[in-house]
């Protein structure tokens, strides 16, 4: 190995200059493959940090909602003509605002949710739209019944006939597009008002009501929806495995780098033993 020289110690002995020996060893960090992999470390960790501060805007956005969604479902419903009206949208402000309407439900534009689960069993929420006396209708998921998981449009239970006055949560329409959201055959695989709007001959509101309460009652109910789940979710864990893992690529590449040096400095014989002098 190369002896570099700096200060004299004992009479005609030179000694090693540690700053010019570590500035000749690391030079092949400045290498275009190591240049390279530098700005791809760089570029990782910036994204995985991105990532991590992403995941905890998306808790703070989950916390908020969280309480607006509470502060809702502990207000008393209030008339749905006073916070809808045609052309308006359901959104994360107004979601779950508990409503009441009076109006007869449409069975003949009646449909089912295919492919529906509540606690891993198969079964279809009921959809029927709910005309008031403004002449809008209103789409009402009535609730869930357990059926066989076919395509198969199941037998339901009717709703009160006559008019009737409900009481249910706001919800905003299912982001789903194409034949997901058309009325085919009596199903659909997802609500919406807008897919839903060109198979009935009246105007519908956004969105759609999770049916709480009938006045009448109906002869057979079915399983209500719950309540949402309004815990923390899995963000926070995830942001720190994000950060985890830029910080593993920041470790990694210095890692590299001083296993690559100890090379230079001690290059291995093809046999596997370290090459002496």
């Amino acid at each position: 190995m190369e002896t570099i020289l700096g200060a004299r110690g004992e009479p005609g002995r030179p000694t090693l200059d540690l700053h010019n020996y570590r500035r000749l060893v690391y030079r092949f960090l400045l290498s275009v493959r190591w240049i390279g992999f530098a700005v791809f470390v760089i570029v990782l960790a910036a994204v995985c940090t991105r990532l991590g501060f992403w995941q905890i805007h998306r808790l703070e956005h989950r916390l908020d909602q969280n309480k607006i969604i509470t502060t809702h479902l502990k207000a008393q419903p209030v008339d749905l003509a006073k916070v809808l009206s045609t052309g308006d949208t359901v959104d994360d402000e107004s979601e779950f605002t508990r409503v009441r309407a009076t109006g007869t439900y449409d069975v003949e534009h009646q449909v089912t949710v295919k492919f529906s689960t509540r606690d891993g069993a198969p079964g279809v929420d009921v959809v029927t739209p709910f005309v008031l006396s403004s002449g809008e209708a209103v789409l009402v998921d009535r609730g869930w019944q357990e059926s066989e998981n076919t395509v198969a449009r199941p037998n339901v239970p009717a709703p009160p006939s006559g008019e009737v006055t409900i009481t249910g949560w706001l919800r905003q329409n299912n982001g789903a597009t194409g034949d997901a959201i058309l009325p085919i055959k009596g199903q659909i695989r997802a609500i919406s008002s807008v897919g839903f709007a060109k198979s009935v001959p009246y105007d519908l509101l956004g969105g759609y009501l999770n049916l709480r309460s009938e006045d009448p009652a109906p002869a057979k109910k079915l399983a209500a929806e719950p309540e949402p789940e309004r815990g923390q979710g899995p963000h926070f864990f995830y942001a720190l495995q994000w950060w985890f893992f830029a910080l593993l690529a920041v470790v990694g590449y210095f890692w590299f780098a001083r296993s690559e040096a100890k090379e230079r400095r001690n290059p291995t014989r093809i046999d596997g033993f370290a090459r002496t002098e």
